[in-house]
């Protein structure tokens, strides 16, 4: 046994540092190869958007986004936002709250109808509600009669950005409550505490910035879906427009910088949504290491 214990050990472990090394050049190929990629699908589209939006002078540039249609399509996409964004919330809240803290039959069902925008095109999406809203649809005719228009009209127009945007809260939150597990919820309770003061006081600061990231993400879809609002809106200008079927129309009709100046707004939102994103990943990961 001693001499067992005696002998050296073979099997040396690799240093870490020594196992991760690469050679210099594949390094760098890599990094040229992102950096290539970014400046051609990312940076430079965007410069171009700019470029073609400014190309006639600032005068051009304000006349185009100030004319009363495009106000029109973006108080619009501001509006289908600002209910959308809330709801989906709501209901995103409700179901990570439903599926990571109960057991339940049919709970897999429930994801699975979650995802299902994901796997859904919008614009089948877009006409599955002409199927079932529109003047010869299922539920149209009796909504009509009840003074109702769902197609080709703002209420059709929410109701399908609200189902391409519905996975985005809720996908976001699934997982961290899962891994939060239901510990501290249980000792609120325990401790006096109701459903809704333990949701407030535990649950929601657990998951905010999960939360926010979801919304910013539903925000941003919310903002730039085409496919499905294209079907269901009819696309009348100053009424059913919203930014990204007004940048359609001008383009189709060789209004090519008032098409631009619209889209360099929408890429002013995509930039912010994005420096916003980065931040809230910036602040949970400096969390986590504190």
């Amino acid at each position: 046994m001693a001499d067992l214990v005696q002998q050296p050990q073979t099997n040396q472990p690799i240093h870490g540092s020594r196992a991760l090394k690469e050679p210099t050049w594949v390094k760098w190929t890599f990094i040229s190869i992102a950096i290539l990629f970014l400046i051609l699908f990312l940076v430079l589209p965007l410069v171009a958007i700019f470029y073609k939006a400014f190309e006639q002078g600032i005068a051009t540039y304000l006349a185009s986004i100030t004319e009363p249609d495009a106000l029109s399509a973006i108080r619009l996409t501001l509006l289908v936002a600002i209910i959308v964004v809330p709801l989906n919330t709501i209901f995103g809240i409700a179901a990570a709250w439903l599926v990571s803290k109960y057991r339940f039959r049919g709970k897999s069902f429930l994801v699975t109808l979650i995802d299902l925008p994901f796997s859904v095109s919008p614009v089948i999406a877009g006409l599955v509600f002409i199927l079932l809203f529109s003047a010869h649809g299922l539920f149209g005719p009796f909504l009509m009669e009840q003074g109702w228009k769902i197609i080709f009209s703002v209420p059709g127009i929410i109701l399908a950005t609200l189902f391409v945007t519905v996975p985005f809260v809720a996908r976001e939150l699934i997982p961290l409550m899962q891994a939060q597990g239901t510990s501290e919820e249980e000792a609120s309770v325990s401790l006096g505490a109701n459903g809704w003061r333990t949701f407030l006081h535990v649950t929601l600061p657990n998951i905010k910035w999960g939360l926010l990231y979801g919304m910013i993400l539903c925000n941003a879809r919310a903002i730039g879906e085409f496919g499905a609002v294209s079907v269901v809106s009819g696309k009348i200008r100053g009424l059913t427009n919203t930014m990204p079927l007004h940048v359609e129309i001008l383009y189709n009709e060789y209004q090519f910088t008032a098409a631009f100046a619209v889209a360099s707004l929408m890429s002013l939102l995509a930039l912010v949504t994005i420096f916003i994103k980065n931040m809230i990943e910036w602040k949970v990961n400096r969390q986590r290491v504190v």
